[in-house]
């Protein structure tokens, strides 16, 4: 698996969905990120932090794709609005648990997570969402 994957602050859908062809750029704070599959992952971290059931949330639509193309295979998805309340209100022990959760259950699944870059990704993306809701703004996930 060869994919990039940004997670980027923006001020709603449209200016999201502007990022598609070429990815968030300068225009929006971001991190940057590689190698796993990230609409799967906001679903499982969801899961791990609000005791969700992932298929219920599949069959909820999430989550929810802002821009896609067919062509080339980009697409750009916002994080649930539950999911972004849950990153903010973890503490540091919290992150650190679902990061280690979601290790393992990538490990069940064949896919190799190093736990520190787990840490680095679940934290960061809580740190994300915390300077996102100061602004009154979304997170949003481009991949390519």
């Amino acid at each position: 698996m060869s994919l990039i994957v940004k997670f980027f602050v923006a001020p709603d859908d449209t200016s999201a969905g502007l990022a598609l062809r070429a990815g968030p750029g300068r225009a929006f704070e971001s991190l940057s990120f590689g190698n796993f599959d990230p609409e799967e992952a906001v679903v499982e971290w969801e899961c791990l932090l609000v005791d969700g059931s992932f298929e219920e949330l599949v069959e909820a639509g999430e989550p929810r794709i802002v821009a896609d193309q067919d062509d080339d295979g980009c697409v750009v998805f916002a994080i649930s609005a539950r999911l972004s309340a849950a990153l903010a209100d973890a503490g540091p022990s919290s992150l650190h648990g679902v990061a280690a959760s979601w290790a393992r259950l990538r490990a069940e699944d064949g896919e190799v997570i190093d736990a520190e870059i787990a840490d680095a990704i679940v934290g960061g993306l809580a740190a994300l969402v915390s300077s996102a809701r100061r602004q009154n703004q979304g997170v949003y996930c481009w991949v390519a």
